[in-house]
């Protein structure tokens, strides 16, 4: 089968004949349809992920496709692949043939495509979580989102509006907001602490603009604004419970998702697509 491999921490990866792996216990074999390409994957491969897989390995953490073998799934089940070391300790999604650990996988509703059924579980358990379990939003809330534009931007503002919240475009001093939904980070949260209200909260789920922050803290007291931060690897299991109803809103169209096509031999462009600043959506390598 055709494999992306990483040989060596900070190189990009190369597409290469590799042989198919074989059915084991526990394991299930996926035909992938599509794989998401995504920031996890750059920072597994520049070798800066806390425990790695060995070299020379797979990237890719989630993925959709159809089973070929298991012993849980029945053959020709429409799947998506997300968790179970994945990409990050074991070989990932970049493949013809996915050795995907059966609780990595999920059921792919008829009607929702493969491209969006690989790329929805991150940016929308995302906000699904930071909205509903940590942030504790209300309706009638006024909810500001960063980074609207984005995956999980974009996901949030939809969500919170669905879920009877006041949205304000562009929180302020003269306009602020209950909750802050920030994907950006950076200068972006320094600003934000005149635009919530006294009691409100920031959620911090993102620090694509930044890693860094300097903040007032006399301020961040006299307004007793709480930063929340978002944490998917210990709420992992709210995130998957979420799922089902994730998917069945997506088949709706009552939430959406953008996603952007290459095609399998197009890895190395889709990681230069999703480092450039103001992309929408999520990256899909398309195994067609």
């Amino acid at each position: 089968m055709k494999a992306w491999r990483v040989h060596a921490w900070g190189q990009a990866p190369v597409l290469e004949e590799v042989p198919d792996p074989q059915p084991r216990a526990g394991h299930s074999l996926v035909r992938t349809a599509a794989a998401t390409v995504a920031h996890v994957d750059r920072t597994v491969m520049k070798g800066g992920f806390l425990s790695p897989p060995p070299l020379p390995y797979t990237p890719g953490v989630e993925a959709a496709g159809v089973v070929v073998q298991s012993e849980r799934f029945a053959p020709g089940t429409r799947v998506w692949l997300r968790g179970g070391g994945l990409g990050t300790r074991r070989d990932g999604t970049w493949c013809e043939l996915i050795d995907a650990p059966d609780e990595a996988i999920g059921l792919l509703p008829e009607g929702v495509d493969m491209a969006l059924g690989s790329a929805f579980f991150s940016p929308c358990t995302s906000a699904w979580v930071a909205l509903r379990h940590v942030a504790d939003m209300q309706p009638g809330e006024r909810v500001g989102v960063t980074g609207a534009s984005g995956a999980v931007g974009s996901v949030a503002l939809q969500l919170a509006r669905a879920w009877g919240a006041d949205v304000v475009h562009a929180p302020s001093a003269q306009e602020p907001v209950d909750l802050l939904v920030d994907t950006v980070g950076g200068p972006v949260l320094e600003q934000a602490l005149s635009a919530i209200v006294p009691g409100g909260r920031i959620m911090l789920v993102g620090y694509t603009a930044g890693e860094q922050v300097g903040l007032s803290l006399p301020l961040l007291m006299q307004r007793d604004v709480r930063l929340l931060p978002l944490n998917m690897v210990r709420r992992e299991a709210q995130g998957r419970a979420a799922a089902p109803q994730l998917l069945e809103l997506l088949r709706e169209g009552t939430l959406t998702l953008a996603t952007q096509r290459f095609a399998l031999e197009e890895a190395v462009q889709a990681l230069a697509w999703i480092a450039q600043r103001g992309h929408r959506g999520r990256a899909v390598l398309a195994f067609d």
